[in-house]
């Protein structure tokens, strides 16, 4: 079989269904430097601009930096930058397929050997765009790294290098000024890395009107970014995939349908410079991100926070698993339709339609039948998921409603059965379920829950919504701690899924407008 790149894409020989390149994509300029090499730079990132490239829209392509010396770029090289991205899933309620070629990557290079030819790419005029996800503490400031490096450790001293030498190239000219989009998941990441390259920019003692270039010239984007990027397929499935389409693909990926990349900025400039960003509704530049932080937080982490203790304690293995069984969906779909989306539409900003329709996104993104996606992998670091995405709705519902959530403290019961935890001789912790047996309890109040389970089930309630320690308030609504109470015994005393049934074909409320 022989392998994807352009000597075989010129023979014309592919099935129907995989969209290719542009006619043109070997002759686009680079226009993106981006930083990292992830799966989730491909699936999203790359995945929009090569979308605006077959439209004859951006017209663009990107040379890519390899931060660490691990790994190899061979294939890259041996692809000619292509690579097969399989979007598969569910969207607007329907089974979808969709096959490309992806031609957005013109080279990958690697910074501990081609620094030199990096720093060169500074001096190309239509290179206005860079994007970087080099993991959350990839934006972290280094008081010994150096720019004169070759090359410097940190991205933020990377990045000093790059803009420094375009300064100078270009006479510090406003026009070559870059929209950088950092996609790290952690809150106000173009704030933040902008804090460090202005840090480091004094420390290094450069002159004052690059500072002032850096502040006129560049746009530091704080963005939010959301798309399950699996990676490899599955090797079975990699083997049939290459058989169907005819040519070997080691870069060979698959995404969900579902992409959001939301970017802030209030310079119509930033539009203008990325208008790979008219091509799918998935991509928003607005002036406020916050929304879509709210959403995804609330909706789609906090429905996963609130549902992963319930479902390993019914011994359900994935988030998929449980869509299938009429019990869980059931009490996802009451949790997530009829108290977080009420809740977060009456904390305001966020109109109730759309709530709605990024709560049906999420239904959609939880049954797609390609992603093994492990409950138990979403307990990891429980109580501070419960704390930061959860807590904030318990209150919102009460404030809303006035009175204490059903499915959220059932939710929450579930959480404090789960971290049952007792020490085993590996010095790790484990809970017990009667349908799986034993599972490993990763969280760092998990020696807490030991002592707490020396009590009776009452008492471990009080002393659980009552510790500031870890809510940083205390959780005494009125009537939110007996249903917990409530909840925890009988997830105690029966089957679990008897519970879920139990609740969802008896508690309905209706829907806030």
């Amino acid at each position: 079989m022989e392998r994807l790149n352009n000597k075989f894409l010129q023979k014309g020989t592919l099935p129907v269904e995989v969209e290719v390149p542009a006619a043109n994509w070997k002759e686009l300029p680079v226009k993106v430097i981006q930083f990292g090499t992830g799966v989730l730079l491909r699936g999203l990132p790359e995945y929009f601009i090569d979308k605006a490239n077959r439209k004859q829209v951006f017209n663009g392509r990107i040379v890519v930096v390899k931060s660490t010396a691990s790994g190899r770029t061979d294939s890259f090289e041996e692809q000619d930058g292509l690579y097969t991205l399989c979007v598969k899933g569910i969207e607007n309620g329907k089974e979808i397929e969709e096959i490309s070629i992806n031609s957005s990557i013109k080279e990958v290079l690697t910074a501990s050997e081609n620094w030199g030819e990096i720093l060169r790419y500074a001096e190309e005029p239509q290179l206005r765009v860079v994007i970087s996800n080099t993991t959350e503490v990839g934006i972290m400031y280094d008081k010994d790294d150096k720019i004169t490096l070759n090359p410097p450790h940190s991205y933020p001293a990377k990045l000093l290098a790059f803009l420094y030498k375009r300064f100078q190239y270009f006479g510090g000219d406003k026009e070559a000024g870059m929209v950088i989009l950092p996609t790290e998941l952690i809150s106000d990441n173009g704030k933040k890395l902008k804090e460090i390259i202005v840090k480091l920019a004094e420390q290094h003692r450069l002159e004052a009107a690059f500072l002032h270039w850096l502040e006129d010239a560049n746009y530091f984007c704080n963005t939010l970014v959301d798309r399950i990027v699996p990676g490899k397929l599955p090797f079975e499935e990699h083997q049939k995939m290459q058989e169907r389409v005819g040519y070997q693909d080691d870069l060979m990926i698959m995404a969900e349908p579902f992409r959001l990349w939301a970017i802030e900025a209030k310079d119509p400039k930033v539009a203008e410079i990325l208008s790979f960003s008219t091509v799918d509704d998935g991509m928003v530049i607005t002036s406020d991100i916050s929304k879509f932080k709210e959403l995804k937080l609330r909706l789609l982490n906090g429905t996963h926070t609130f549902s992963c203790g319930l479902a390993v304690l019914a011994g359900c293995e994935t988030v998929k698993a449980a869509m299938a069984d009429p019990l869980l969906e059931g009490f996802i779909k009451k949790l997530l339709m009829e108290e977080i989306v009420p809740t977060v539409v009456s904390r305001g900003g966020i109109e109730n339609e759309e709530a709605k329709l990024f709560a049906e996104k999420v239904l959609d993104r939880f049954r797609n039948q390609s992603l093994d996606h492990k409950w138990i992998n979403i307990t990891l670091n429980y109580t501070s998921k419960m704390e930061m995405r959860n807590v904030a709705l318990i209150k919102g519902f009460y404030d809303a409603v006035g009175e204490a959530p059903e499915f959220m403290a059932m939710g929450f019961a579930a959480y404090i059965l789960f971290m049952k935890a007792k020490r085993s001789i590996d010095n790790t912790y484990k809970g017990y379920t009667n349908e799986k047996g034993y599972y490993t309890i990763n969280d760092e109040h998990a020696a807490l829950f030991e002592g707490l389970w020396s009590k009776e089930p009452e008492q471990v309630v009080e002393a659980v919504l009552n510790d500031q320690r870890i809510w940083k308030q205390k959780l005494t609504l009125p009537g939110f701690q007996e249903k917990v109470l409530h909840y925890l015994r009988l997830l105690m005393d029966n089957k679990v899924k008897e519970v879920i049934k139990e609740a969802v074909n008896n508690k309905k409320y209706n829907q806030l407008n």
